[in-house]
């Protein structure tokens, strides 16, 4: 994954970065139906059916939001999670993608 050809906001980039250096370029899937410029939705390649939503729209500078979805739809954590520091938001994606 080449991050920096990504048209996405600087804050999201440097969320990729960090993932990227932590578990490998081939480690992550990104979901190219997300156009928005604030957001990206992301899977490991190996279970494209957990994926995170995480976006910086509606969030203070330098925060992120991050929603969590499942195989199955009813378990989706939806707006739980907002304003979260870099490190809060890489903790909920090792934990939710890579655990």
């Amino acid at each position: 994954m080449n991050v920096w050809a990504i048209e996405k906001d600087t804050p999201l980039k440097i969320l990729l970065l960090e993932l990227v250096h932590r578990y490998g370029e081939n480690a992550l899937g990104l979901n190219t139906k997300e156009q928005h410029y604030q957001a990206i939705e992301i899977c490991t390649l190996h279970d494209p059916s957990l994926s995170a939503y995480i976006f910086t729209f509606a969030q203070m500078p330098g925060r992120y939001g991050i929603d969590l979805k499942y195989p199955i739809p009813a378990h989706n954590i939806i707006g739980e999670n907002e304003n979260l520091t870099l490190g809060q938001t890489l903790e909920i994606i090792t934990i939710h993608l890579f655990s």
